[in-house]
């Protein structure tokens, strides 16, 4: 198997030759991507290299069927390399939905919600929100108050990360040498990223180009960082590649099924990290005042913000319809402002996100109710933490692919 794994990491190398973005981390032997450099392999020889790869993945051992991780991990490589074909065909001018897309490249679709799906909590937003005009001007304007300043911007995050990593720590063990530096970006079509570096080091990157609100700081410092995509990478650095010598862990493919189970205990993390009301007192007490902000109004941005959080998937149906060419660019912008609360000028960076990322999108928010789900079904409850933390962790260090989130099929049925 470590031969296998070390020429599905040559593959995925190799269609980074073709593809900017489809590498997302690499820490493996520097001398691997030196070779992808010089063989510059032509997709469609890549493309049958890694339908021979899958063919050669042997049969588990008696051996192997004892130890869960093994079982888990001959299936995350194979689907792992059916994506990376999928992803190939695709950047040889391979058509795909949406939903044909999601499910080749990230083991999962997402659902379908018509715009009534949306209209409880729009209607509730309305209500707290009074006034004349569009909702989303209105929702844009009570914001305003909320928007840390830019001279406070570090001091305001150096305080959320410290909170994360410290509840983090709490409940991981993490390698001594762990850390990650923070940097200040523009023009980048996402909000912030975490560039793994191997070594337990990430780089995350926080992009300013538009107002930075007050409840992004804990979004960002738990997403990115602390127990997020930082703590992730780390575990998998430490519990697989070093300990167990699994080299295709050095390598992530970011148009992958990893990416739903990176980005969705990435979003579920700020929940497991800030459990019930936790998160709204330490904004209130911390991170309000850092930021020069009101904390009185904290209550009541906290109450919008929450009922905002359940349009999440109203992106999912923009960029759906939006990459099946039923929006063009102005009706997804417009789509994104009446169901997602989304300003114009965000609603448009977004667009620019379906651009470049595609179906990656269903990995936010449906990844974190997969893993919401997977984590509770372990009895992982908010009545248990300490447990929560425990399933949390042994699904981080892992490679379990989505399908394996969900509850098997009752047999009843």
């Amino acid at each position: 198997m470590n031969t296998i794994a070390e020429r599905y990491v040559t593959l995925v190398l190799a269609v980074g030759r073709h593809d900017a973005d489809y590498v997302d981390a690499f820490y493996g032997p520097a001398e691997w991507k030196a070779e992808a450099e010089r063989r510059n392999m032509a997709l469609p020889e890549i493309d049958a290299a890694a339908g021979r790869l899958i063919a050669d993945i042997p049969d588990l051992s008696d051996a192997d069927r004892r130890d869960e991780l093994a079982v888990l991990r001959r299936g995350y490589l194979r689907r792992q390399l059916e994506a990376l074909r999928t992803r190939v065909r695709m950047l040889e001018g391979l058509k795909l939905t949406f939903d044909e897309e999601s499910q080749a490249l990230y083991d999962a679709s997402a659902p379908v919600h018509p715009e009534s799906y949306f209209s409880e909590a729009l209607t509730e937003i309305d209500r707290l929100l009074p006034g004349d005009g569009p909702l989303v001007d209105r929702y844009d304007a009570f914001r305003q108050k909320f928007i840390i300043p830019a001279p406070r911007l570090a001091r305001v995050f150096d305080r959320a990360i410290a909170e994360c990593r410290a509840r983090t720590l709490s409940h991981v063990t993490l390698p001594p040498a762990e850390s990650f530096t923070v940097e200040y970006v523009t023009n980048k079509p996402w909000s912030g990223y975490n560039w793994y570096k191997g070594g337990y080091r990430s780089l995350i990157q926080v992009n300013t180009d538009l107002p930075i609100y007050i409840d992004r700081a804990v979004d960002l410092a738990c997403h990115e960082g602390y127990p997020g995509h930082h703590v992730y990478n780390a575990l998998l650095e430490q519990h697989l590649v070093r300990d167990r010598g699994w080299v295709e862990f050095t390598v992530y493919p970011l148009f992958s099924p990893q990416s739903l189970i990176a980005e969705g205990t990435a979003n579920y993390g700020i929940e497991v990290a800030f459990p019930g009301d936790e998160r709204a007192a330490f904004e209130h007490d911390v991170l309000y005042p850092e930021a020069g902000l009101d904390p009185s109004q904290a209550a009541a941005y906290a109450r919008v913000q929450a009922l905002v959080d359940r349009l999440a998937y109203a992106g999912n149906e923009a960029a759906r319809k939006y990459l099946n060419g039923q929006f063009d660019r102005k009706q997804a912008t417009a789509w994104l402002a009446q169901y997602a609360m989304t300003s114009p000028v965000r609603a448009e960076q977004r667009t620019r996100f379906f651009d470049t990322y595609r179906s990656y999108v269903i990995n936010y928010n449906l990844g974190k109710d997969l893993v919401k789900q997977y984590v509770e079904s372990k009895g992982g409850v908010a009545a248990q933490p300490g447990k929560r933390w425990e399933e949390f962790v042994r699904l981080l260090a892992s490679p379990r692919l989505p399908s394996g989130l969900r509850p098997p099929a009752d047999p009843r049925r």
